[in-house]
This record gives C-alpha cells, structure tokens and sequence, in this order.
C-alpha cells in the first residue's frame, strides 16, 4: 500500500485572483467558487473533470527560482505568449516542447498538440 497519493496542484502567486484567472483562460479552466476574493488561495477547475484542481495560493515573495516542479500543457504556444505567457526556451537540440513562463514566472512546457504522446491507454 503506497504511502500517499496525488491530491492536487497548488501555484504560489503574488497577484493569485490575477494568475487564477490566467490559468483558466490559457487552460479552460473555472474557478471552482465565485465569490469575493478574500486573499485566500483560489482553487481552479477543468470543467470536464479530466484535469486536476489547480490551487492558486498567495504568497508574499516573488518568484526567484528555477521550478523543482511543473506543469506539462498541450497547445499553442504562439497562443499562449499572446495571453502573456513568456518563451524561456524554444524546442530544439535536445527538447522537442517549448518552456513557457506564465505572467509570474512559473514555468511550464508546452507541447504541440500533434506531437504530444498519447496518455497510456488511450
């Protein structure tokens, strides 16, 4: 029997209402409740259920390392950086995806959607 198991993703962010926000529109997510933004962490949600729930937590200090950890999307990236996502590095040499940054510097890599692999099982 493991001794855990995935729960969630959690973002750490200066501006969280702002950074949620940008998530759901580069990734067609909702947030999970309206209400007011109380500067408490906002959690995010694919509307199909097939994504995980993403918590966008704030935190005091900016960003000022490399991610030990991130996210891997399927998508455009010329689409991504017009929503104000930053290249970091394009593919090429010895990756075949593209590193983003989202508005606060959270790295990502982006995969073209045809050259994704395919989830086991599908």
């Amino acid at each position: 029997m493991p001794t855990a198991r995935f729960k969630d993703l959690c973002l750490d962010a200066n501006d969280a209402p702002a950074l949620a926000d940008w998530w759901c529109t580069a990734m067609g997510y909702r947030r999970r409740w309206d209400g007011p933004d109380d500067g408490g962490s906002i959690p995010i949600e694919d509307p199909s259920g097939a994504g995980p729930l993403i918590w966008v937590n704030p935190v005091p200090e900016a960003k000022s390392l490399k991610n030990r950890m991130h996210l891997d999307v399927v998508g455009s990236t010329d689409e991504l950086v017009a929503l104000g996502a930053t290249l970091v590095r394009p593919i090429g040499g010895d990756i075949e995806w593209d590193v983003l940054a989202d508005p606060e510097g959270n790295e990502f890599c982006c995969f073209a959607k045809d050259t994704a692999p395919e989830p086991e099982g599908a």
